[in-house]
């Protein structure tokens, strides 16, 4: 049952700023922010700590040993269970590449869950991506982009499927993104050897994501800035980072700060389902992964093949190795994505709002979370 209680001493991130003193929760929302002494009733002291709002993980593939492919609903529930108790209460569940049988047979399972309030929708990273940029994608499994096939996900997923990446560069492309969009369905950029020039047109089509920016992506130069550069200085789009310090040399995330700011860049984990369990040999699709140090790189080739951390961890990377302050690594986790997948009541601290909220210590630990106005962790 939701809890009535007033969590005191805290610094409360919201979307106008930080909030020093206290917030009330009742009935799963938030009733109040204040400050001075707090209203009658029970109270949390979190001594100084934040209180920021629930994480929102738009791109991510698995956890605790289960991965979104398997559609399993069982499975499914694990992965969230395991995120939401390490304070991501929002996901969107991330699938890669297969074959149309099995992509259909994954979409409407997801749906099913989202349906239940498991999941906040579905996520197509593949099949519509470039060969040459297939990251951990089976390049067998891959096509050009096909409006047919598209319509059949959306009938599958039943108004469910949020968003879906394509390489603009590929036969198609722009059809399938103004479809995408006349859906309601985000288009996002990524896998991809799209030019600077192709990478614009996909944005003034519709796109407004850059899919896990730098990964995957034709690199930057100075006399072929790519699709790099048109993510970076284009006002529409939010920018995917993966700020786990293997996807992206802190250097380059720094630069992802410095030139879209905090208010266009999406935190995500691209996590796998090896998240959580350590190291050893695993699969993401149909191919091979092996996780060691706490990397996952494809078995056969090297590449790195998804990351093992949960969102919170992203976060204090973002400020301990970036120096972004607090509030803006937060929203970055939180407001932006949602705002990004269209996610309504996801991501904010609002009178008003569901009661998902996260308390993270000194050091940004996590030390509380809860739920639409429940503890969970």
């Amino acid at each position: 049952m939701p809890h009535s209680v007033t969590l005191t001493d805290a610094r409360v991130v919201t979307p106008d700023g930080v909030h020093d003193g206290w917030l009330r929760v009742a009935d799963g929302r938030v009733g109040e922010l204040g400050t001075g002494e707090p209203p009658a009733g029970p109270t949390r002291d979190v001594g100084g700590g934040w209180v920021v709002p629930g994480l929102v993980d738009t791109h991510v593939h698995g956890g605790a040993g289960h991965a979104f492919t398997g559609a399993d609903p069982e499975g499914v529930r694990q992965i969230v269970a395991f995120n939401r108790a390490r304070g991501v209460t929002s996901m969107v569940g991330g699938l890669v590449a297969a074959t149309p049988q099995d992509t259909l047979r994954q979409v409407a399972t997801l749906a099913e869950l989202c349906e239940s309030g498991e999941l906040a929708g579905v996520y197509l990273e593949g099949p519509f991506i470039a060969r040459s940029k297939c990251g951990a994608h089976d390049p067998a499994l891959l096509r050009d982009p096909d409006t047919a096939e598209f319509d059949r996900w959306l009938k599958a997923g039943r108004g469910h499927v949020r968003m879906v990446t394509v390489a603009p560069e590929l036969p198609g492309a722009t059809e399938l993104i103004r479809a995408a969009v006349s859906n309601g369905v985000v288009a996002a950029v990524g896998h991809t050897e799209a030019s600077y020039e192709q990478t614009r047109a996909a944005f003034d089509a519709g796109a407004t994501v850059a899919t896990h920016l730098y990964n995957a992506m034709r690199p930057l130069n100075h006399r072929d800035p790519g699709p790099i550069a048109a993510c970076l200085t284009d006002e529409r789009v939010t920018v995917e980072l993966i700020v786990d310090h293997v996807h992206v040399h802190p250097g380059a995330a720094e630069l992802v700060f410095a030139a879209a700011g905090a208010g266009r860049v999406s935190l995500v984990t691209d996590a796998m389902s090896a998240t959580g369990l350590g190291d050893g040999e695993y699969t993401l699709g149909d191919l091979r992964v092996r996780v060691s140090g706490g990397e996952a790189r494809l078995a056969d080739t090297g590449a790195i093949a998804s990351s093992t951390i949960v969102l919170p961890q992203a976060v204090c990377n973002a400020v301990e190795g970036l120096g972004v302050d607090v509030p803006d690594a937060v929203r970055s986790a939180s407001s932006v994505p949602a705002a990004a997948l269209g996610l309504d009541g996801a991501g904010r601290i609002a009178v008003g709002g569901r009661a998902d909220l996260v308390v993270l210590d000194a050091d940004l630990a996590v030390s509380d979370v809860m739920f639409r106005g429940t503890w969970v962790a």
